[in-house]
């Protein structure tokens, strides 16, 4: 759902192409689902959200800045504009929205925080019709009801939970908003730079910003963590969020941006079926027809080219 490739041109697929590139992309998808289950895994070693996007960010970092650093050698310089623009794009896409995400895990499912989320291109629309004046047609209007049904469908499901389930989806709901408004402030820059250069620059100020931020509000010792959490935060770091990018762009290169993001709509449904089978989380009548719903109105969404 979240990954910018769209510069990438796609040559025509065989069908053996097509299988791969789709396996890939629904691959990518379930990894970086994943990230919610593992980060409700690490909160049961009492860590909390700065913590733990502080080591997933350690983890992956290195990656990043090996491909930044790559592209500086190998691509013209950018801009003074464009590197600025490129800090506050890390600072929303990959941070506030990370760290959003993270912290409204502490009070709600998994399943329900993977539906929120798939609401970004939702999220893209309405910022588009409001500030950008883009017309929403009637296939728009439907897709938009569809998801948003559903999502009141879980979200009232779940309220039993107590009051903290909104609170967690209000901090999930904006983690959403924030990546909508990172996806709209890299349409221009993807043309420019690419979109491999664009993440990576972008996920090394996220990291550095993230790593700031434990130190400032965190003492160094908390550094010194049980092992298992140091394990879940090197998945974390690296099945959950190094692979699903490069996965995501492998995977728009074979079959294209709509054919990804249709296959990506994988993500919430293995979300809700892991989340049963590791955390123990219920999967009920109700949640499944919320992700249905939800699904299904993501589905027209991408329909609209």
């Amino acid at each position: 759902m979240s990954k910018t490739a769209s510069d990438i041109s796609v040559a025509p697929a065989t069908r053996p192409a097509l299988i791969a590139g789709l396996a890939i992309a629904i691959g990518g998808a379930v990894l970086f689902s994943t990230k919610a289950v593992v980060a409700k895994l690490l909160y049961r070693y009492h860590i909390d959200a700065v913590t733990l996007i502080a080591f997933r960010m350690l983890f992956s970092f290195p990656v990043f800045a090996g491909v930044a650093i790559w592209k500086m050698r190998t691509e013209p310089p950018l801009s003074g504009r464009d590197r600025w623009r490129l800090v506050a794009l890390g600072l929303v896409g990959y941070y506030l929205s990370s760290y959003l995400d993270f912290l409204g895990l502490q009070y709600i499912s998994v399943g329900l925080e993977r539906l929120i989320l798939f609401l970004t291109p939702t999220f893209v629309l309405l910022v588009s019709a409001v500030f950008l004046q883009q017309r929403i047609g009637r296939t728009q209007w439907a897709a938009l009801g569809l998801s948003y049904c559903g999502i009141v469908l879980v979200f009232v499901h779940d309220l039993q939970g107590g009051s903290s389930i909104v609170l967690g989806s209000l901090l999930v709901l904006g983690s959403a908003a924030a990546y909508a408004v990172y996806l709209l402030g890299t349409g221009g820059m993807v043309k420019r730079i690419g979109s491999l250069r664009l993440v990576a620059y972008a996920m090394c100020v996220s990291s550095a910003a993230c790593v700031a931020q434990f130190f400032l509000l965190r003492p160094a010792s908390m550094l010194v963590q049980p092992l298992p959490v140091y394990g879940l935060s090197l998945v974390n770091g690296i099945f959950c969020t190094i692979f699903p990018v490069f996965m995501t762009m492998v995977a728009v290169q074979r079959i294209g941006a709509a054919t990804a993001s249709q296959a990506g709509m994988i993500g919430p449904v293995s979300t809700l079926f892991l989340g049963w089978a590791l955390l123990g989380e219920p999967i009920t009548a109700i949640q499944l027809a919320g992700t249905a719903l939800v699904l299904a109105g993501i589905y027209l969404l991408s329909l609209k080219k």
